[in-house]
């Protein structure tokens, strides 16, 4: 009988730990792994092992499952393998390799590699020696290279088992999800907080999310969808939180109480009290961001240090020694460039002539002069909702309105998703990828009615809302079937 199988290998730095850690990482990925495959189908079967974990998917689910398992933490390789029962000879097994393999190998050179485990009266050389020996002699097209094939097949004998490995791929890497603790991560949406979000969600941390709102509505839904996309790609297995703090009235006593060259620092270090204040209350240990030593004034080594300063919360920052590019190049694997490219910023503070080298005493003085008391204010207002529930809250605070019946005929449809897919509908349809409505939108007749859409609506409001905002369009409106 065939089945289709994946067989997880587990992050090399899980497999050498001390056994009871290494357990309890096992435990926690394999716990994490039920969730995500459950999720895609109930007749996912998972099975753990001491170095693996196995998974049998039937064969029309296959795509969707080897995603997931490619996206999730606490997984060196993923195996993709075809499994035959009651097999116990090596008679048995070389037509099964035959059938299976011989295409792949047609007027190439080959190796066999085999693993056995179990009670047999041969070892792992002589299937490799008489499997190859057959299947060189029924494809006489093929040649035999022990040192340098052109293809390697690799199988495994494990009991009365035979697994044929079809494929292989590399992992996420990283510790299980929900195995090292949980942190607060002070997300902005641009390409430096998102990447250092992903990176300690790869390390198994259990990631929430805190956005500081200095005024602008399109930002916040930005942010609130691009903290969406992680979790529901990255993340999907645990709950989080996002907790939106307004900070335009702190900006405005920034303003009017601390001297411009130290305005920076000084919005720095109230994001870090206020996300210490919130993080008290999650019982949360430990606070993110996605700074870079140098990359900007605020960013130097005495202006971080004079930051952390106001809180006794370990501050992790994952990107410290990394140049932009770098981080780049992470936005744009993970899928989170084109979000950061477009995301509407709301830049409340620009220090003139900003410090790069600033004083302890003058930080200080300069917060001596701040009123507490807003910020106090500003946390008694923040706003705190799980993850999951953010495509039912943008709808919500989306000020864009919403169609749902356009048999009139008389809208355009932009179809703003990434990819070539494109939504059939018996009005005119364009697409355009929300990361080209920028330069596209206001090329087009503007006497004409437009219906932003995407799968969840999210990013149709958030793009609809800053056309709106920055370029002043009134005629853009959300489509939702």
């Amino acid at each position: 009988m065939l089945t289709q199988k994946f067989i997880i290998k587990y992050f090399t730095e899980i497999m050498v730990k001390g056994s009871s850690a290494r357990r309890q990482m096992a435990d926690q990925l394999f716990g994490n792994l039920q969730k995500i495959m459950f999720q895609i189908s109930p007749e996912i079967k998972l099975r753990k092992f001491y170095d693996k974990i196995e998974i049998v998917t039937p064969k029309d689910i296959v795509p969707k499952a080897r995603l997931k398992l490619l996206e999730t933490p606490g997984i060196e390789q993923v195996l993709e393998a075809l499994q035959f029962d009651n097999v116990e000879t090596i008679d048995d097994i070389k037509p099964i390799v035959q059938e299976y393999m011989s295409k792949n190998i047609q007027g190439k050179s080959f190796v066999i590699r085999a693993k056995r485990v179990g009670s047999h009266s041969f070892k792992s050389p002589q299937i490799e020696q008489e499997v190859g020996g057959y299947m060189l002699s029924v494809n006489p097209r093929s040649s035999v290279d022990l040192h340098n094939p052109q293809v390697t097949i690799n199988i495994e004998l494990i009991n009365n088992q035979l697994n044929i490995i079809s494929l292989k791929h590399r992992g996420l890497g990283g510790f299980p999800l929900g195995s090292q603790g949980e942190v607060l991560s002070l997300m902005s949406g641009g390409f430096d907080s998102t990447v250092a979000s992903y990176l300690s969600i790869k390390r198994g941390l259990k990631t929430h999310f805190i956005f500081f709102n200095l005024g602008g509505l399109a930002h916040e839904i930005g942010v609130k969808q691009v903290a969406y996309y992680l979790w529901e790609k990255f993340a999907s297995t645990h709950r989080v939180s996002f907790i939106s703090v307004p900070f335009d009235d702190v900006v405005s006593e920034i303003f009017n109480s601390i001297h411009e060259s130290y305005m920076g620092v000084m919005l720095k270090r109230l994001m870090l009290e206020a996300s210490q204040k919130i993080a008290d209350d999650m019982g949360i240990d430990a606070l993110l961001t996605g700074e870079s030593i140098a990359q900007v004034s605020s960013q130097t080594l005495r202006n971080l240090a004079l930051i952390d300063e106001v809180t006794d919360k370990l501050v992790i920052r994952p990107l410290s020694t990394m140049n932009k590019p770098d981080i780049i190049d992470i936005a744009d694997k993970i899928g989170t460039k084109e979000f950061a490219e477009t995301m509407p910023e709301y830049c409340g503070v620009i220090s003139k002539g900003p410090v790069t080298h600033g004083s302890f005493a003058r930080v200080q003085k300069e917060a001596n002069k701040f009123d507490y008391t807003v910020l106090d204010k500003a946390v008694e207002n923040s706003k705190k909702i799980y993850v999951d529930e953010i495509e039912d809250d943008i709808q919500e605070i989306g000020q864009v309105q919403t169609v749902s019946d356009i048999s009139s005929g008389k809208y355009v449809i932009i179809d703003i998703r990434q990819g070539d897919e494109c939504i059939q509908t018996p009005c005119e349809t364009l697409k355009i990828p929300f990361y080209k409505l920028k330069t596209q939108f206001k090329k087009l007749p503007q006497e004409r009615e437009y219906l932003f859409y995407c799968d969840k609506g999210i990013l149709s409001q958030l793009h609809a809302q800053f056309l709106r905002d920055s370029e002043n369009f009134g005629n853009i409106k959300v489509y939702r079937p």
